[in-house]
């Protein structure tokens, strides 16, 4: 799937010389960026993106979101939607909440998608590797899962959840909804060692905004964070202005795919007919 293609256009690289690696602004803004994920969970690249690259990005997306596929569902922040008998109900495995949001898979996406000339764009993947520090990544080869917009109307929203297997996620703003739609955090909600369910119920209930954050996004900002342990969400979002997110799935080792089952669920009818399910 690799395409080996350039971000001229795409990036901004008068504040992002990501094409040039001896370059000593951009080493400094690597080692500043790595730091601040190791601290405090994610790190954002404001501007990351230039406005004409965002233009036709949303486009693109407001063209294909009568196809996307509605994903609206209660689930609780463990991504199950069916609740477990073996623990109370104000267990954190019973607590559910609303999800709702309007997926557009990676083969929707035109050919000469801009979305897609940035994910497979070898410089930005080697600025987030050096960046998330843990080795070399490699494009997903999943037909619908390395590059997705995901587009929030007025009443979507994301509900507490942490990420399944991800050690990253990486996401581009594309366009902020008018009201709402804040992307919230609370860092280390628990541990590889530890579920700490006491303390992820009282984040669910509202019980410790004290350890959430607020991560602004603006237009072009790009988003790296850690959110296997760490709940997070997008608050509802209102207005009539599309909330629209660039999504992009990179691995740590080549050849990896989805799940068709999951696929088909994330994704629709249109791959539930394609794989069978």
């Amino acid at each position: 799937m690799s395409r080996a293609v350039g971000t001229s256009g795409i990036v901004n690289d008068q504040a992002y010389p990501i094409a040039d690696s001896l370059n000593t602004a951009r080493k400094e803004l690597v080692e500043r960026l790595r730091a601040e994920l190791e601290e405090n969970l994610y790190c954002v690249l404001p501007e990351f993106v230039t406005p004409e690259a965002l233009a036709a990005m949303t486009q693109e997306a407001k063209d294909l979101q009568p196809y996307a596929n509605h994903n609206n569902s209660l689930r609780n922040c463990y991504l199950h939607r069916q609740k477990d008998e073996t623990f109370p109900d104000d267990h954190a495995r019973n607590l559910q909440d609303r999800s709702s949001v309007r997926m557009i898979a990676y083969d929707q996406l035109a050919e000469e998608s801009v979305l897609k000339a940035f994910y497979h764009s070898e410089d930005v993947r080697q600025l987030v590797s050096e960046i998330v520090n843990e080795g070399n990544l490699y494009e997903n080869e999943d037909p619908y899962q390395p590059a997705n917009y995901v587009c929030y109307q007025s009443g979507d929203e994301s509900s507490w959840h942490f990420d399944a297997d991800n050690s990253f996620t990486m996401t581009l703003m594309i366009q902020p909804s008018s009201i709402g739609g804040e992307f919230q955090m609370s860092p280390n909600t628990r541990s590889d060692s530890e579920q700490n369910y006491s303390h992820v119920s009282a984040v669910l209930q509202g019980q410790r905004d004290d350890t959430i954050v607020a991560v602004g996004r603006e237009p072009g900002a790009l988003c790296i964070f850690k959110g296997c342990n760490s709940l997070h969400r997008v608050t509802p979002v209102e207005g009539d202005v599309l909330r629209i997110m660039g999504v992009f799935v990179y691995e740590f080792s080549p050849g990896v795919v989805g799940d068709p089952e999951v696929n088909a669920t994330i994704y629709g009818s249109h791959v539930a007919a394609k794989s069978g399910v």
